[in-house]
């Protein structure tokens, strides 16, 4: 099922542009920010907007259907983060030099490890869109 333009757009201008997993600003990537389904539809989740998120292409295929991921820390299976039903902050939060993004939580730690939040790409960019300023991003999340 293919999703609607005003319901993409009601998930875009509720995340304010942002990759709602590594806050990259869709003004600061090389492709369009993809709509998400949090519980993907191959296991049973819906359009309703109380399931879909704002996604970088990155976030996107490192997610694919995954839902649960282990906590590197203590190897349980936890589920990963839900930007409809969690805050960012309590779960993440930046390195000192804005370049990493760090689990605080189980499901912080699962969800960084599960999508890859640290890759060496993004870690590179990050490192250039903070010389530039424009990196890490002030946001109430």
């Amino acid at each position: 099922m293919s999703l609607s333009d005003p319901v993409r757009q009601i998930v875009r201008q509720r995340a304010g542009n942002f990759c709602e997993y590594c806050l990259s600003h869709q003004d600061y990537i090389m492709g369009r920010l993809q709509v998400d389904h949090i519980l993907p539809v191959a296991k049973g989740g819906g359009d309703e907007l109380e399931n879909l998120c704002l996604a970088c292409e990155l976030c996107n295929q490192y997610k694919w259907t995954k839902t649960e991921f282990n906590d590197p820390q203590t190897e349980k299976s936890i589920a990963l983060f839900n930007s409809r039903q969690q805050r960012w902050s309590d779960h993440f939060q930046w390195s000192k030099d804005g370049t990493e993004i760090i689990g605080l939580t189980a499901c912080g730690r699962a969800t960084v490890a599960a999508l890859q939040l640290n890759n060496s790409l993004a870690v590179v960019v990050r490192r250039n869109w903070v010389r530039a300023g424009w990196h890490p991003p002030t946001l109430n999340t």
